[in-house]
């Protein structure tokens, strides 16, 4: 079927999304919650897109197309809902996301600076108890890609999403950690968090060391 995406027309197959008619189209639609690898989740609301005909703008992940839909992907109304999300999200972070970060990418496509609420912050808590990763639950931003990479990628269930609003978070084992979990050390959750909240113990060893040696960071 065709699209047209901010005026180009593309062909798609029958079941694709608006995601995929943008990534065909060449234009860049930002996500936190989307992972190819996983099916589509529509959490974050940050692939928010103008579609004609709408009343409202749409989240490109979960929407399917359908013949001649035209989609604006820098629509006012849908970019400011998606710039504001995210600044939410950086208001409740101890510090500014890394810059290799998905996040830190995401934050600067749609120019977001400074957050403007300073509300409360996480507070740094870090479970180090597993030999190979580490789980900094300050940078967790409740996207729940790491428990869908763990369940639909993996398929070991050891991570639990957790509590509601500020208090939100992910557990491993019960909250006994990882080690007395079903994980099997495969990676996915780190592969896929957008925020480093989940990251190989031994770069953040190297980060730690990175930033204690003068002149080394920030």
């Amino acid at each position: 079927m065709r699209v047209e995406v901010d005026g180009r027309g593309v062909e798609v197959e029958p079941g694709a999304t608006i995601l995929d008619a943008a990534t065909a189209a060449g234009s860049y639609v930002p996500t936190l919650c989307f992972d190819e690898r996983m099916a589509p989740f529509g959490a974050c609301r940050v692939c928010m897109v103008g579609m004609e005909g709408a009343d409202a703008p749409v989240a490109a992940c979960t929407t399917l197309c359908r013949e001649d839909m035209r989609v604006t992907t820098d629509e006012a109304t849908a970019r400011r809902i998606a710039a504001a999300t995210v600044e939410l999200v950086l208001s409740e972070l101890p510090e500014p996301p890394a810059p290799h970060t998905e996040l830190a990418r995401v934050a600067d496509f749609l120019e977001i600076g400074e957050p403007r609420w300073q509300g409360e912050r996480r507070r740094p808590s870090h479970d180090r108890r597993h030999p190979y990763l580490a789980l900094q639950h300050e940078l967790c931003i409740s996207c729940g890609r790491c428990v869908r990479a763990c369940d639909e990628i993996q398929g070991a269930f050891a991570l639990t999403a957790t509590g509601r609003g500020f208090g939100s978070g992910i557990t491993a084992g019960l909250d006994s950690g990882f080690t007395n979990s079903t994980c099997v050390s495969c990676g996915a959750c780190a592969d896929t968090c957008p925020t480093d909240a989940i990251t190989e113990g031994s770069l953040l060893e190297l980060a730690s060391a990175y930033t204690e040696e003068p002149g080394g960071g920030v």
